[in-house]
C-alpha cells in the first residue's frame, strides 16, 4: 500500500504545478511552452499508469459487492470522462485547464467551462462504483476529490485573472455540466477539436475494451458485466 501512497502523491504533486504560476512560468521559460506541455503530458500519463498498477498489486479488501449495474455505469461514465478530458485539453479555454491558448472558447465549453476536471471526476467516480474496494476508494476517490477541489480553485482563479472579460465567458458557459445548455444560455455546436476528441475517445475506448485495459491493468471491463 505504501507504493500506492507514493505514486498517488507524485501524481497529485505533478498536477499541482500548473496552479503555481511562478513554477509553471519558470518551466515554460526554460523549456518552451510546447516542450513543457509534451513533457508534462507524458509524465502525467506515466504517473497515472504507475498509480493504477500500484493499486492493482495491493491487497483487495472489499467494501461493497460490485454488480453488473456498477460495471455498466463505469462503461458509460469513463468514456464520457475521457471525452471531456480530451476535448478540454485540445480546445481553447481561457477559463480553465487547456493545452491551447486563445480567447475564443472551444465548443466543449458549452457543456462546462471545466471539461478536463469534470472528466476526471466522472472517470474516477465510475471506477469507484465498479470496484468497491479500499484501494479503489483511495486511488480513484482521491483523484476525484482532488479534481473536484480543483474545479472551485480554477473558477476562483479564472474570475480574478480575466477581470472584466469574465462575464462574457461566464454567460455562455457554466461551472456545472449542462447548466448553460439547459437554461438556453448556450447551444451545443461542433468544432474540429470536439470532433477530434469524439474520434479519439471512440478509438481508445474500443482498444481498451478489446484487451488494452486488461493488458495495462489486469482487469477486463467487459468480463465485469458477467458478475
Amino acid at each position: 500500500m505504501s507504493q500506492v501512497f507514493l505514486a498517488l502523491a507524485a501524481f497529485l504533486l505533478l498536477h499541482s504545478v500548473p496552479a503555481i504560476p511562478t513554477i509553471r512560468g519558470k518551466l515554460t521559460a526554460a523549456l518552451g511552452l510546447r516542450f513543457y506541455l509534451l513533457v508534462y503530458s507524458a509524465t502525467s500519463v506515466a504517473l497515472l499508469i504507475w498509480v493504477l498498477q500500484a493499486a492493482g498489486s495491493t491487497e483487495y479488501i472489499e467494501i461493497w459487492q460490485p454488480d453488473r449495474w456498477s460495471a455498466l455505469a463505469n462503461l458509460v461514465l469513463s468514456p464520457v470522462g475521457l471525452f471531456l478530458v480530451t476535448a478540454g485539453l485540445i480546445s481553447p479555454n481561457p477559463a480553465s485547464v487547456s493545452f491551447r491558448s486563445g480567447a475564443a472558447p472551444g465548443a466543449v465549453t458549452a457543456i462546462t467551462r471545466h471539461p478536463v476536471l469534470w472528466g476526471f471526476v466522472l472517470w474516477s467516480f465510475g471506477h469507484v462504483l465498479a470496484n468497491g474496494d479500499t484501494r479503489s476508494l483511495l486511488v480513484f476517490g482521491g483523484l476525484g476529490l482532488f479534481s473536484t477541489v480543483c474545479i472551485f480553485v480554477a473558477e476562483k482563479r479564472a474570475r480574478r485573472r480575466m477581470g472584466a472579460a469574465w462575464p462574457s465567458i461566464a454567460e455562455l458557459t457554466s461551472m456545472f455540466p449542462l447548466i448553460a445548455l439547459a437554461s438556453g444560455r448556450s447551444k451545443l455546436r461542433l468544432d474540429a477539436h470536439l470532433v477530434a476528441a469524439l474520434a479519439g475517445t471512440l478509438l481508445l475506448t474500443l482498444w481498451l475494451l478489446m484487451g488494452g485495459h486488461a493488458a495495462l491493468f489486469g482487469a477486463d471491463p467487459i468480463l465485469a458485466l458477467d458478475i
